[in-house]
C-alpha cells in the first residue's frame, strides 16, 4: 500500500529533517505539529500545520493538538473495508498512511533532582500516544515509527518499492510501537506509584512496571531440560555485564552469564590491577599486583582445582604474556572477560575456538535495583554499593591491625562482598587464600576455607580473614587463630560480640569491626 501522507509530530528531533526530506522527495505530503512544523518549514519543505489541517488551532497550551476525527480517523480507518473508506470520504478526512511520532520527555524530566510533581505531569503526553496505538492498532494500511533509528532503512524500503512498505515492515513496526507506549506508561506509573503523601518520590513504587528486551534465547537454563533467555535493560548500566561484545567462541549459556556477572562485579570494584577467578558464582581465586599477569598467577595459586573451568574477568588489557601463561599451566575456561585485549592476545585466543572471549568497558555504575524472583512475586532492593575504606574501620580488640594488614583486611573484605553466604576468606600479601562459601553455619565456612588453603599447599601463617557476616559464637575465631591467622575483619553486631573479642584477645588476633553486612543469596 503506497504511502500518500504522513504526519510528522516529535520530541526528539534526531534526524527528523533527514526523514522528512526523504518522505517528500518520494513525492508524499507532510502534516505536523507546532515545533516539528516551524523546524520543516526553515528547512524550505512543504508542510500542512495540524491546525491548518483540521480547522481547529492547538488549544489549552498544547494539551489539544492531534485529538481530533480528521487526524484519528485518517489513522484508523481500515483500507479493506469499503464502508471505511466511505465515511472518510464523506467527511472530507484523506488517509494517513504514516505516522512518526514520540513522545514528551516524561523519563528525562523525572530524573531531574528538583522536579515537581506539576511540570512531571506537563510532561505526560496524551495525543502522541493516542496517534501511536491508533497508528499501531491499523498496521495493515499504516505505517508508525516511534524510532530515529528505524529512519534511513524505511526510507530505503520505500524507495526500492515504490513508495510501499511490506506489511511484516509494518506488523514490526506496530510491535515495536506498542512496546514503546507501554514502556512510557510504565514510567509514569512507577513514578507516580512512588510519591509519598508530600508528593516527593521515594525509593519504591507500590505499582512496579519492568520492562526488557530480549538479547537471545540461550540453548537451556541451569539444567538442559529447562528452557531460557536472555533479557537486558532497555538501557543497560554503564558496564554491566548486558553490554559485552563477543569477541570470539561459542554463543553464551545461561550459566556463563550468570557467573560472568559475578566476576565482572568483582572486578571492576578494584582500582589495582586485579584477576578474579569465578567457578559457580563464588570467587575461587582472587589477587591484585603490579601486573595482570602477577595477579593472575596469585589468583590461580589459591584453588587451581576450582579454577578449571571457570570464568576469569582482569580490570585491564589483556596481553600475550597473560595468554601465554593461561596455555603453559593448560587453564581450561569457559569464559574470558577484559576491558581490552593487544592483538596479540587475540591472535593467540583465536586458536582456543570455544573459548568465550568478552570485552565490555569499565564502569561502576549499578543497577537502580536488583530483583529475584520468588513464587508469585518479587523481591526488590538496592543494590550493595559499599564497599569499606580503611575509615570505616573500628578496632574492638587489644592489638591492632599494622598497615600491611590493613590493606589486607580491605581487601578480603571486597572479596567476601562476592562469596555466598555464609562467606569466610583468608587472604594474605593481595591474594585469596582460602575461600569458604554457602555453607549453612559460619564454622564450616572457616573450616572449608582453611582446608581449601591447605590443599592448595598454601600457609595461612599471618594471614587475614574476612567475615561477610558477624561471628554468632566464638569458634570461628577459634578455628581462625588455629590455621595460623592474625587479624580479622567483620561487620560486628552480635549479641555475644564481647565473646568473639575475647577469644581473639586470648589469641593476640586483631579484629576490626565495619558494621556494614555483606550478606549474598
Amino acid at each position: 500500500m503506497k504511502i500518500r501522507q504522513a504526519l510528522i509530530s516529535l520530541s526528539d528531533k534526531r534526524g527528523a529533517l533527514d526523514f522528512a526530506r526523504g518522505l517528500a522527495a518520494q513525492g508524499i505530503a507532510l502534516l505536523s505539529t507546532g515545533g516539528t512544523a516551524k523546524l520543516l518549514r526553515e528547512a524550505g519543505l512543504a508542510v500542512t500545520e495540524i491546525g491548518d489541517y483540521t480547522g481547529f488551532p492547538e488549544m489549552l497550551d498544547g494539551r489539544v493538538k492531534t485529538l481530533h476525527p480528521k487526524v484519528h480517523g485518517g489513522i484508523l480507518a481500515r483500507r479493506d473495508l469499503p464502508e471505511h473508506l466511505t465515511t472518510i470520504a464523506q467527511h472530507d478526512i484523506p488517509a494517513i498512511d504514516l505516522v512518526c511520532v514520540n513522545l514528551y520527555p516524561f523519563r528525562e524530566t523525572i530524573a531531574k533532582a528538583d522536579v515537581t510533581l506539576e511540570e512531571a505531569i506537563e510532561n505526560i503526553d496524551i495525543g502522541g500516544p493516542a496517534m501511536v496505538r491508533s497508528a499501531a492498532k491499523n498496521y495493515t494500511g499504516v505505517a508508525v515509527v516511534t524510532d530515529p533509528e528505524d529512519y534511513p532503512a524505511l526510507l530505503a524500503e520505500m524507495l526500492a518499492n515504490a513508495g510501499e512498505l511490506t506489511q511484516a515492515t509494518r506488523f514490526a513496526l506496530a510491535k515495536k510501537a506498542f512496546t514503546h507506549t507501554a514502556r512510557y506508561d510504565g514510567a509514569i506509573a512507577n513514578w507516580l506509584t512512588s510519591l509519598d503523601e508530600n508528593n516527593k518520590p521515594q525509593q519504591f513504587p507500590t505499582r512496579l512496571q519492568l520492562a526488557f528486551d530480549c538479547v537471545e534465547t540461550l540453548r537451556y537454563g541451569e539444567n538442559p531440560h529447562q528452557q531460557a533467555a536472555f533479557y537486558r535493560d532497555p538501557i543497560p548500566a554503564a558496564g554491566s555485564i548486558a553490554g559485552y561484545r563477543q569477541v570470539q567462541g561459542k554463543e553464551l549459556s545461561y550459566n556463563n552469564i550468570a557467573d560472568a556477572d559475578a566476576a565482572w562485579e568483582c572486578v571492576k570494584t578494584f582500582k589495582a590491577p586485579t584477576c578474579v577467578i569465578i567457578k559457580h558464582a563464588n570467587p575461587c581465586g582472587v589477587a591484585v599486583d603490579i601486573s595482570l599477569l602477577a595477579a593472575y598467577e596469585k589468583a590461580f595459586m589459591t584453588d587451581s582445582t576450582s579454577a578449571f573451568g571457570g570464568i576469569i574477568a582482569f580490570n585491564g588489557t589483556v596481553d600475550i604474556d597473560i595468554v601465554t601463561a593461561m596455555n603453559e599451566r593448560k587453564h581450561f575456561v569457559e569464559v574470558l572477560i577484559a576491558p581490552a585485549y593487544t592483538p596479540s592476545a587475540k591472535a593467540m585466543l583465536a586458536s582456543k575456538q570455544n573459548l568465550r572471549v568478552l570485552e565490555l568497558p569499565l564502569s561502576n555504575v549499578y543497577n537502580d535495583f536488583e530483583i529475584k524472583r520468588v513464587g508469585g512475586g518479587l523481591l526488590v532492593q538496592t543494590p550493595d554499593k559499599f564497599n569499606v575504606q580503611a575509615s570505616d574501620l573500628k578496632v574492638v580488640t587489644k592489638v591492632a591491625p599494622s598497615a600491611a594488614q590493613i590493606e589486607d583486611l580491605l581487601f578480603s573484605y571486597r572479596v567476601a562482598k562476592f562469596v555466598k553466604s555464609n562467606a569466610i576468606v583468608f587472604c594474605g600479601g593481595g591474594m585469596t587464600l582460602g575461600v569458604g562459601a554457602g555453607q549453612m553455619s559460619r564454622v564450616d565456612s572457616t573450616r572449608i576455607a582453611v582446608i581449601k588453603a591447605q590443599n592448595a599447599g598454601l600457609s595461612l601463617a599471618g594471614s587475614c580473614v574476612a567475615s561477610d557476616a558477624f561471628f554468632p559464637f566464638r569458634d570461628g575465631l577459634d578455628v581462625i587463630a588455629e590455621a595460623g591467622a592474625k587479624s580479622v575483619i567483620q561487620p560486628g553486631g552480635s549479641m555475644r560480640d564481647e565473646e568473639v573479642i575475647e577469644a581473639a584477645n586470648e589469641h593476640g588476633i586483631a579484629m576490626v569491626f565495619t558494621g556494614a553486612r555483606h550478606f549474598r543469596h
